[in-house]
């Protein structure tokens, strides 16, 4: 577009013609030859020019690679950025700032509600308003209508938080929910001991925050009281998903990296922390849980709302320090010593921005001893069918498990807290997680923190570089969370089936062609099908012997004194199989510990210190066992015969190992099948036989030693059962399943390692 106005001035700067000059002289005689002579110089002066800009284009135009070589230089020479300047701050000289502009100056309150608000109240946030002992502190922005008001409520129009005088309001964004940054500061200044960050979408469960968080952490009581914590069983695993803890295993909350996401087991211990130190409390949403734009577009079937829900009554869990959690700022709770965690950053997306906060307060958090906790179903958020949008959570995706990697291993020598906080603030915009004007706004942050009479908490002198330590098996804590309906792409889960089909496709391929030997030597019409049930979903065949056939059972006929003589029948009838695994019905077996174990070698308890006795043949009965045990070693074949005598203790004793489970490959068959011939009609005793099978067939130093972690105990008549079983080791002895009954109560503890069996109860 041209502006024709006469008024303006041309910019170009005029030629002024000398008057002396004319310019209408009348045309001299063309002479080309006088005219070649006199403008040589001329004429080569033009030709190189032009030559010299004809191959310049050229050169351009074919080589792009090149052309970017020559200006990039010059580019990069102009823009390199500056290092970022280190805020100098001078934290012991900060003027206090007393509320003189707003009508509330003499108002004080310990338990504050801060939202923020950009449309006139809600349901939800009408709610909030009538929690008893609550202040709701709603904080405005360019969207927010000019007559907004709500009865019960503190209302922060742009106007007012301008004239409070904080430094932190230079900036802050006009259009985004970050100013409820200025909406802490003014909690605080007014007495604020406990800060709820919430959104006007979420209604708290049962109208009552106390009943979901723990608001006093100072006391005797609250200190002494125990909270699971994850473990670090898993190493050098940097972030979870807590929805998992709280029976959502298909689900997870925005800020988890994407690589997470398919971490869906369930833990397979924790350990515990005291109370006293969960300065931050996550809580967790029922409806529209906190979940990221990937989630929202990929598990909608059409217009229909999310109405997820978890598990109200799973316990609260920590996250100990090296391990972290998205964090954020709708259904949170601060109390005073993670005030300073608050601050959400400028220069990120909003999508974004309290989830950089959580993971850069959590760090700090550790340098005070705090650390986080989330818990139960607190809120309910209802889907209001928004989109959620992707390019503002981009950044997210891509960078934040690497933040989370950092953030891990930074450490600061500063020694007070607004030091290293300040510290942390400039690595990572050096690093470029935020932007230089985070780091200016982190100063200012903390120096409006000084200014309301904020106290900065003392550092916790930590080791963070240590080795984390190994959990003893006393300490070991165990929750296995339900299984609840979820969404998977678009399609409502009906029933409670999730990851648990995967464990069971994965035992059942690993012992699918193993057949499991079982002797039941308790009322087997009672129990025979149970076992089955139980061991047959993992198992190709359970075969079962009893001191009694049962031909509709299909129970064959054994003495469990000579129980091995029965064996070489039963490989027979199963020529093809694997191996075999033998089981005594007063061992219970955790199947789900054997995956890892090496199915061509021997398995037995050898080195279980109660299962394993050498002992004195001088003993009348075991004299007579040893004797027969010389025989038959004196007519083994020398490969057997070597193994054996090369493993015995001595001659003069036996070794007495538990055989109530143990395990043969198909490469040993044989070798076990031509030793129970060697025994033929002597009466060796199956507890004395099946060691020196195993000592023959191969040196101890070649098991595997999967059996030698088993719970065995000698003398357990007098404890209940169910006090030592554990779900973390591959076997407990004894264990007596009598009836129906009994079996069930068995179920429901082997269900800490296989939730699936909850079906068959």
């Amino acid at each position: 577009m041209v502006q024709d106005d006469s008024s303006v001035k041309s910019s170009k700067p005029h030629y002024i013609r000398p008057k002396h000059v004319n310019l209408f002289n009348e045309p001299r005689n063309f002479d080309f030859s006088t005219w070649v002579s006199e403008s040589s110089l001329k004429l080569l002066v033009f030709c190189i020019l032009t030559l010299t800009v004809a191959a310049l284009f050229f050169f351009l135009q074919t080589s792009n690679t090149t052309q970017n070589s020559i200006f990039c230089f010059k580019t990069s020479h102009q823009n390199h950025p500056e290092k970022l300047k280190f805020p100098k701050l001078d934290l012991n000289s900060i003027q206090p700032i007393l509320d003189k502009s707003s009508p509330y100056s003499s108002f004080h309150s310990e338990q504050w509600i801060v939202v923020s608000v950009s449309d006139y109240p809600s349901a939800s946030l009408q709610s909030l308003v009538r929690i008893k002992g609550w202040q709701v502190l709603a904080i405005g922005n360019v969207k927010t209508p000019k007559d907004w008001i709500l009865k019960g409520a503190i209302y922060l129009s742009l106007e007012d938080q301008a004239n409070l005088g904080f430094r932190v309001v230079d900036y802050l964004p006009y259009d985004s929910f970050v100013r409820k940054t200025v909406g802490y500061l003014f909690a605080i200044q007014h007495g604020a001991r406990k800060i709820f960050d919430a959104d006007g979408r979420g209604e708290v469960i049962g109208g009552e925050i106390g009943k979901h968080f723990d608001l006093e952490i100072d006391g005797d009581i609250a200190k002494e009281q125990r909270i699971l914590q994850y473990s670090h069983v898993t190493a050098n695993r940097t972030a979870v998903n807590p929805y998992v803890h709280f029976g959502q295993r298909s689900v997870w909350p925005r800020g988890l990296p994407l690589e997470n996401v398919g971490e869906v087991n369930h833990e397979e211990f924790y350990s515990e922390v005291s109370g006293g130190m969960q300065y931050i409390q996550q809580g967790i949403s029922n409806g529209l849980p906190d979940v990221d734009s990937v989630f929202y577009s990929t598990r909608k079937a059409g217009l229909e709302t999310f109405d997820i829900g978890f598990d109200e009554h799973a316990p609260k869990v920590a996250l100990p320090r090296g391990m972290m959690v998205p964090v954020n700022s709708f259904n949170t709770l601060f109390h005073y010593n993670a005030f300073w965690s608050l601050m959400l950053p400028v220069s990120v997306s909003k999508m974004a921005c309290d989830i950089l906060r959580g993971y850069w307060g959590q760090r700090l958090l550790w340098e005070i001893g705090g650390y986080v906790v989330v818990y139960p179903p607190t809120v309910h958020r209802n889907d209001e069918l928004e989109a959620y949008p992707f390019s503002e959570e981009k950044d997210l995706h891509v960078n934040v498990g690497r933040l989370i990697r950092f953030l891990i291993s930074w450490r600061s020598e500063k020694h007070r807290l607004f030091e290293k906080i300040l510290d942390l603030s400039y690595a990572m915009a050096e690093e470029g997680f935020w932007g230089e004007n985070d780091v200016k706004y982190t100063a200012a942050w903390l120096q409006d923190l000084l200014s309301v009479g904020y106290q900065q908490p003392s550092i916790f002198q930590i080791e963070l570089d240590g080795q984390k330590g190994e959990i003893v098996p006393g300490d070991r804590k165990e929750f296995v969370p339900r299984k609840l309906p979820s969404v998977h792409l678009g399609v409502e889960e009906s029933g409670t089936v999730n990851y648990e089909i995967g464990n069971l496709v994965r035992w059942r391929k690993s012992f699918g062609n193993v057949v499991l030997i079982m002797f039941v030597s308790g009322p087997v019409q009672q129990t025979a099908l149970e076992w089955r049930l139980l061991y047959g979903r993992i198992f190709k065949t359970v075969v079962i012997l009893s001191n009694q056939a049962d031909a509709d059972l299909a129970i064959g006929q054994g003495q469990l004194d000579q129980l091995y003589k029965y064996l070489p029948k039963i490989f027979a009838r199963f020529n093809s199989t694997e191996g075999f695994l033998f089981l005594h019905d007063n061992t219970i077996l955790n199947y789900w510990h054997l995956v890892q174990a090496d199915r061509s070698k021997l398995w037995i308890a050898n080195q279980v210190p109660a299962s394993r006795t050498a002992i004195d043949q001088n003993l009348s009965w075991f004299s007579k066992q040893a004797d027969m045990v010389k025989k038959v070693v004196s007519t083994m074949p020398a490969h057997l015969q070597v193994n054996y005598k090369g493993s015995n203790p001595s001659e003069q004793s036996l070794a007495f190992c538990g055989s109530e489970v143990f395990y043969v490959p198909r490469k040993f068959v044989q070798d076990f099948i031509d030793l129970v011939d060697l025994v033929g009609d002597l009466d060796i005793h199956h507890k004395i036989a099946v060691p020196v099978f195993f000592m023959a067939m191969d040196v101890p130093q070649n098991f595997d030693s999967v059996l030698n972690k088993m719970i065995y105990k000698t003398e357990a008549s007098s404890i209940d059962s169910q006090d030592f079983y554990s779900a973390h080791v591959p076997a407990v002895h004894p264990w007596i399943v009598s009836n129906e009954s009994d079996f069930l109560k068995l179920i429901k503890l082997m269900s800490a390692g296989d939730p699936l069996l909850m079906e068959l109860v």
